[in-house]
């Protein structure tokens, strides 16, 4: 049995801002117009936040954890940045985080480093602090991780990797961090800038951790030059590294033809020979070299995994092109003493997962975990070129987080087994078909967020992950709702309906905004009432077309069904963006409904609604989502 510790990760959202664009009409000739050269403003936050700064929460944090403090300041200054970080399973977020960003790039390369002072209310480590994230394409993010600090006032500098590059620049600043030993603190940050210190030498780039390495491959491998890295010297004469996006480098091969690297640094092996990958930062040669030695075609699946037959609405799909696969945070969580490296490939044109050097692999989905209690078997293609014996066995074991979905929290299940000869094949795709039930110590299957795959077989190659029902079902409780939502009465005029059959919606709703959640949606009939189905749910938004005046309205009213989820919440937005949670009592025993009194969304702005947000998890239906008084 393989004891797997998860360390926590971060989510980030991507949030919706309303724009406007004046135009100016002008009676110049056009040809005498300029453009406007970008801000050279090094300033972030220097007693207030510097002209053009924006502030948004990351996905997942406690939204207000941010704050300007007037209190505790450095040297005295007119105010601070405050940042409360929260306890451990705190429900408004699980961290504080978050970035500032302008909407209109600004001119950084005078400058080398970004510099900032900082304390707190005890010695932590930052999780993550940096800049260039914009909530956009980000494509200069610098980050520190493991950042120290302490009670004391201390300045802390940045390095940039290559100050040419940021002549466009809008992400200033951006932190993200979570409890320490469960426990929430506050750390304080001031006088955010960028500085060209002569103290601080230019960065040299660092590839592949700094290493000579040499790797043996086949075609059709893909590799990278991870970490990334760029080092400069610091006043008090230490070396300080910070990880850095690929945008900073060039990136070069000796032998193109044998092994290319493209300009994210990732390597695509072609024919047998040998090349070298280098990189530049800043007109300098990075440290480290990696030589791909290809031994052109190695010993692989000829045909593909034979493609699945059974029905859509029977399966849930890991991996399959076969069906619709949902969210895996990770096909390798790289977790310690685990030497596997993964590759996606194809074989005739079908994609599948290699695995190298296997001891054992973790597979995460705790972000976006299973409910398997429908469904009644698990099932896996395997290929592998190892010779096999009885003494050998391949593995599987699926772990479930509990009705907590949280890992170690007191209600955690799992079972692995082992298959042998004759169900191992070498050098032919076999399956592994088996019940859930088999799983034997799994004693829940609502919340599966790992699956560990490990054994005797250093390479195998693995197609069509999936979870599948017979006929039937896992039997219990029904997974959707056979009746529609009760057809609501109260009087049109008395409701603004977002969200119903039974009204007329407002216009420009937009059921789906892409916010990089993992949740899937549709749109179902359900005894002939259009419902909302979300699948797999993290959060979801719905976005208004025109920004809603509810204030003479009272409740929020929503019909909503679920037998799966163990955590909902609905958030009214008003732009900021101020939100407000309110916890939805789960699961239901059919269909709910509820008037949320109004008062309990403040501080959002009624009178300027443009938003909603679900959180939570499972699988929910909703209808009939409307203010009324």
């Amino acid at each position: 049995m393989i004891s797997i510790t998860k360390p926590w990760q971060e989510k980030l959202i991507l949030f919706s801002f309303l724009c406007s664009i004046v135009f100016v009409s002008c009676d110049r000739d056009i040809s005498e117009a300029k453009p406007v050269a970008n801000s050279k403003n090094p300033e972030v936050f220097i007693d207030g936040f510097s002209p053009g700064l924006n502030y948004a929460a990351f996905g997942g944090s406690v939204p207000t954890a941010f704050d300007v403090d007037t209190e505790v300041t450095y040297d005295r200054s007119s105010a601070s940045m405050k940042f409360a970080v929260p306890d451990f399973n705190d429900p408004r977020g699980s961290y504080a985080g978050g970035a500032f960003f302008t909407s209109v790039g600004r001119d950084l390369s005078s400058f080398n480093c970004l510099t900032f002072w900082a304390r707190a209310t005890q010695a932590a480590n930052l999780d993550v602090i940096g800049f260039g994230n914009d909530f956009g394409a980000s494509p200069y993010v610098v980050t520190v991780n493991g950042l120290a600090i302490n009670t004391n006032w201390q300045k802390y500098i940045i390095p940039i990797p290559d100050p040419s590059k940021l002549v466009d620049e809008k992400g200033m600043f951006y932190y993200s961090e979570g409890p320490e030993n469960g426990r929430g603190y506050t750390f304080w940050i001031d006088e955010v800038k960028f500085e060209n210190l002569g103290t601080v030498t230019p960065a040299e780039g660092i590839i592949i951790g700094g290493e000579t390495r040499q790797v043996n491959a086949e075609e059709g491998e893909r590799l990278n030059l991870n970490p990334l890295q760029a080092r400069a010297n610091m006043p008090n004469g230490t070396n300080f590294s910070v990880a850095a996006s690929p945008n900073y480098f060039t990136f070069m091969s000796s032998n193109p033809e044998v092994a290319s690297v493209d300009a994210s640094g990732n390597i695509l092996v072609k024919v047998a020979g040998e090349a070298e990958i280098t990189a530049m930062l800043g007109g300098k040669d990075a440290v480290g070299k990696l030589t791909v030695r290809s031994v052109g075609q190695g010993d692989r699946p000829a045909e593909p995994a034979p493609t699945p037959t059974r029905e859509a609405a029977n399966v849930i799909s890991m991996f399959s092109n076969a069906y619709t696969n949902v969210p895996i945070d990770t096909w390798n969580t790289r977790w310690e003493f685990s030497t596997a490296e993964e590759d996606f490939t194809q074989v005739q044109g079908n994609d599948v997962i290699r695995y190298r050097n296997l001891n054992f692999v973790g597979i995460e989905f705790s972000s976006s975990q299973i409910n398997a209690s429908e469904m009644t078997h698990f099932h896996l293609n395997v290929w592998t070129p190892d010779a096999v014996s009885a003494a050998k066995s391949f593995k599987v074991l699926l772990v479930d987080f509990g009705a907590n979905g949280t890992f170690g929290g007191g209600d955690d299940s799992s079972h692995e087994l082992s298959f042998t000869v004759p169900t191992v094949q070498s050098k032919n795709w076999f399956s592994i078909n088996v019940p859930l039930t088999n799983f034997t110590g799994l004693t829940n299957r609502r919340n599966l967020a790992q699956l560990v795959l490990s054994g005797d077989y250093p390479n195998v190659w693995i197609d069509n992950v999936y979870f599948y029902k017979t006929s039937g079902g896992g039997g219990g409780t029904p997974t959707a709702p056979t009746v529609a939502a009760p057809t609501p009465t109260h009087p049109a005029a008395d409701v603004i309906s977002i969200f119903s059959n039974a009204y007329t919606n407002v216009a420009g709703v937009n059921l789906n905004p892409f916010w990089g959640q993992a949740t899937q949606v549709s749109e179902v009939n359900i005894a002939g009432n259009n419902t909302l189905r979300y699948r797999n749910l993290n959060y979801q938004g719905i976005e208004i077309g025109s920004n809603i005046d509810a204030s003479g309205m009272q409740f929020l009213h929503i019909d909503y069904w679920t037998s799966t989820s163990t955590a909902l919440s609905v958030f009214a937005i008003s732009p900021g963006p101020v939100e407000r949670p309110f916890v939805l009592t789960v699961p239901t025993t059919g269909w709910r409904s509820i008037d949320i009194p109004l008062s309990q969304f403040s501080p959002v702005d009624l009178r300027n609604v443009f938003q909603f947000k679900f959180e939570g998890n499972g699988e929910i239906y909703i209808d009939n989502i409307y203010f009324r008084k």
